[in-house]
């Protein structure tokens, strides 16, 4: 599983029916998952975030998590992160999980982060073209 995080003064994605989901003074999360991913895995990821210390405290330190801000989420699907370029020019995806097993845990993520950690979490359209627009606070940029 592979995870982009920005920290975001605010952002949102957007489909051919309009603006699916958004957020504001938290992250935008760009998640791949390849095959092997399961709950386990995906369990590990969202603790990691949900602990991350990258906003700023009153003296200007990121010491503070997306909990303490008060902040929300917004988790966009991108099969994309498991692009292989050693080869030729086109990227090969065959690394990435498939449709059916990465939107299963991809729902299952939506469900952790708002049931179990009790943050706001939109999302984008899962496998369609979106568009995301974002504010990068920072610009504050963390791979996992």
């Amino acid at each position: 599983m592979r995870f982009v995080i920005q920290r975001v003064k605010e952002a949102s994605v957007e489909t051919e029916a309009g603006i699916t989901g958004s957020c504001s003074n938290g992250f935008l999360i760009l998640a791949g998952i390849c095959e092997a991913d399961d709950k386990e895995t995906a369990d590990k990821m969202i603790k990691k975030t949900v602990g991350l210390r990258i906003f700023t405290d009153e003296n200007d330190k990121t010491n503070l998590s997306i909990n303490d801000v008060k902040g929300s989420i917004l988790l966009v699907s991108q099969f994309t992160l498991y692009a292989d370029c050693r080869k030729g020019n086109r990227p090969s995806f065959v690394k990435a999980g498939s449709p059916e097993h990465a939107k299963e845990i991809y729902e299952y993520m939506i469900g952790e982060f708002t049931d179990k950690y009790g943050l706001k979490c939109d999302t984008g359209e899962f496998g369609a073209h979106m568009k995301v627009s974002l504010i990068n606070d920072g610009p504050f940029t963390v791979v996992l």
